[in-house]
């Protein structure tokens, strides 16, 4: 994104009819229920991060406060990667879960159900088919191109919570993209780019996949998620590297998650390799 100064900004945040903003009462009414997961949901104009805010409130929130932003000056990715993208132009929001039910060594699932959630969401409601990339990336199809149009980061939050904040670019035109590789859901023709109604979706799938999944003590398995993720996964049967931490590098055909939420490398010697942390970069078309 090119840079603008302060009051071309503040102009164009009240200007761009492109780009209503969002309908606070109007969410908290489609979402907030008794018996739901949502207890809370506010939206602020402007922050650092929402999953920071979340972090640092997390011990005066219950479980199911949702926080959005309509405009993030501080948003992180994966590996402490900055991103930025114009006011309204997108969603940029958080949730606080607390998964008492799940032994906590399979909350490395929860971003990849936060993933299957988004997509069947956005599927629904823009209408665009999406595909992940293992473990957090929204892709799109933009002129026969697969671009990143969203992320997941999960954080720990005190001893009993996960932050995840989403980021999804929406209404993203070409010259605004941040880099060449991004795309957003109305450069894949979404039939709708309203946030309000994309928000709903994509947080009433996520109540639904953190419902069956901490229903079944979040074994993967039995809650579909293995295999509805498998299904929509983009990386395998891909061949990728994978930038390893401690600068290591592994090269194979991505074939399977497994239960743990990692997914499995064959290597040219034969060996399958199990990947739960790093960045994975596809090397072959689909």
């Amino acid at each position: 994104m090119t840079p603008r100064d302060d009051s071309a900004s503040a102009h164009s945040r009240w200007s761009d009819l492109d780009r209503p903003p969002l309908n606070a009462t109007a969410l908290r009414r489609g979402l907030v229920r008794a018996g739901g997961l949502w207890r809370e949901v506010d939206v602020v104009q402007r922050t650092g991060s929402t999953n920071s805010d979340l972090v640092a409130r997390e011990g005066g929130l219950e479980e199911g406060a949702v926080l959005v932003a309509e405009e993030q000056t501080a948003a992180r990715g994966r590996l402490d990667r900055r991103w930025t993208a114009p006011a309204r132009s997108g969603l940029f929001f958080s949730v606080l879960l607390r998964p008492a039910e799940v032994p906590v060594a399979r909350w490395g699932w929860l971003p990849l159900l936060t993933g299957v959630a988004v997509a069947t969401g956005l599927s629904r409601a823009a209408g665009v088919d999406t595909a992940l990339k293992w473990p957090n990336d929204l892709l799109v199809t933009v002129g026969g191109e697969e671009r990143k149009a969203g992320g997941i980061l999960a954080e720990r939050a005190g001893d009993d919570g996960v932050v995840i904040g989403v980021g999804i670019n929406v209404s993203l035109r070409a010259e605004e993209l941040p880099v060449p590789g991004a795309g957003s859901l109305a450069l894949a023709g979404a039939v709708s780019t309203d946030r309000d109604p994309l928000l709903r979706a994509v947080l009433r799938s996520l109540e639904d996949w953190y419902g069956r999944w901490r229903a079944a003590s979040g074994d993967p398995g039995p809650s579909g998620l293995q295999e509805t993720y498998a299904a929509g996964c983009a990386t395998l049967g891909r061949k990728v590297r994978a930038e390893l931490p401690g600068d290591r590098e592994l090269v194979g055909e991505a074939v399977a998650v497994d239960a743990d939420g990692r997914l499995i490398l064959a290597t040219e010697s034969g060996v399958q390799e199990p990947v739960g942390a790093g960045d994975i970069i596809h090397l072959r078309p689909h």
